[in-house]
């Protein structure tokens, strides 16, 4: 498959979200922040969280994540900040995305840790998690070059170094907080960029499938989903099975409870595959548009699907049924409106929805009811609005 933005379709969709992106920055307003909270701030209370929300800072002079304890209401409050001991970073081009990925922070409910890419070093963060308390176990080296993604499936951990040609790692989790190297699991993408790429030209996402049979990568304009199959030690085929996308730019990647693989595209639609034992991919719904602008990042949630829509401003919900077809839950696509810029989200207890919207320095806060909608909890602020650089990455439990 051609790798080139000269390709017609996806060459226009590339020229259509840089200008939009452009526009988008030039109107954000840039609002006054509170300055971070100390170590001690709330430390009676911290132990005591049984959900919290974690957000990176992604901050090139030093990253760092922020912690909050989410009341039973739904609503956060800011904890304390840890350092990851690492860098954030930037890719050339980004606008209020400076990874550009989805899964830079990645919350493992299993073994209760924290996975953090520290994009400008080369490396990622290892936390464990007590209620909203971060301890930082380990600070482990990328195995590649601009880490922007991490996925992570029982034992088994894989890091999405997005530089050069694009590559990705294999780790384990040992006794349930140790992670090493999974010997010669490091697979090239060959996508021939720069060491920091264009941000519509870098792979966007890896994605270990719930039951460890496969790791998926998605390739933006290169409009491919990639997948290798994993044996039993979690080693990647040698070469990826190639699918093209159901609709140009494929970006998030996340899975429903039976295991099916849900893909946002940037060009405004989400589509469902079955993922096969021989890495092939079989389409269910190709590309449900929803007539929103640059939906980039999904999450599930009480069995719907919902993506942030940064051009638009909005989320779309998209219900699911039995056998893995998707449909609008609004006419018009709008099932939230957000600040401007939103980009990632996570979801927290299964009920409660947080959007990072970094265009606007802030987080929405929603309640998410049992027919799909959304209702609007609160706006937390206190964030710099992001201009290319700084915030990305939520997670939460």
């Amino acid at each position: 498959m051609a790798r080139d933005l000269r390709n017609s379709r996806s060459g226009r969709l590339v020229r259509q979200l840089v200008a939009l992106g452009t526009a988008a920055a030039a109107t954000v307003a840039f609002t006054s922040f509170a300055q971070p909270a100390s170590a001690n701030d709330g430390a009676g209370d911290r132990s005591r969280a049984e959900h919290a929300v974690f957000v990176q800072t992604n901050d090139p002079g030093g990253n760092a994540v922020i912690a909050y304890r989410r009341a039973g209401d739904g609503s956060l409050t800011r904890l304390t900040t840890y350092a990851t001991g690492g860098l954030g970073g930037t890719q050339t081009g980004a606008v209020v995305d400076p990874l550009a990925s989805q899964g830079s922070l990645t919350y493992d409910g299993v073994h209760h840790l924290l996975f953090a890419v520290n994009a400008g070093s080369d490396t990622f963060t290892v936390f464990r998690v007590r209620g909203a308390e971060l301890e930082r176990l380990d600070v482990i080296g990328s195995r590649g070059h601009l880490p922007t993604s991490v996925s992570v499936s029982g034992e088994v951990v894989y890091v999405l170094n997005a530089g050069y040609d694009g590559a990705i790692s294999g780790f384990r989790i040992r006794g349930g907080s140790h992670v090493v190297p999974i010997a010669e699991s490091t697979r090239t993408l060959g996508l021939g960029n720069p060491a920091t790429p264009f941000f519509l030209k870098s792979p966007s996402q890896v994605a270990v499938t719930p039951d460890r049979t496969a790791v998926i990568v998605a390739t933006k304009v290169a409009g491919t989903l990639e997948v290798f199959p994993l044996n039993h030690q979690g080693l990647p085929s040698g070469s990826p099975v190639i699918t093209a996308s159901a609709a140009p730019v494929p970006f998030a990647l996340v899975f429903d409870s039976a295991g099916r693989l849900l893909v946002t595209e940037a060009s405004g639609g989400e589509s469902s595959y079955v993922v096969n034992a021989d890495g092939t991919l079989s389409i269910i719904s190709s590309h449900v548009a929803n007539g929103q602008t640059a939906g980039c990042w999904s999450v599930v949630a009480k069995g719907y699907v919902y993506v942030a829509n940064s051009g638009s401003a909005t989320i779309t919900g998209y219900s699911e049924d039995a056998s893995g077809h998707l449909a609008l839950l609004n006419a018009d696509g709008v099932t939230a409106t957000t600040g401007a810029g939103p980009v990632d989200l996570a979801v927290s207890g299964d009920k409660y929805l947080y959007q990072l919207s970094t265009g606007s320095g802030v987080i929405d806060e929603f309640l998410v009811n049992n027919n799909g909608s959304l209702t609007r909890i609160g706006t937390l602020t206190g964030f710099p609005p992001d201009n290319g650089t700084g915030y990305e990455g939520i997670a939460a439990f």
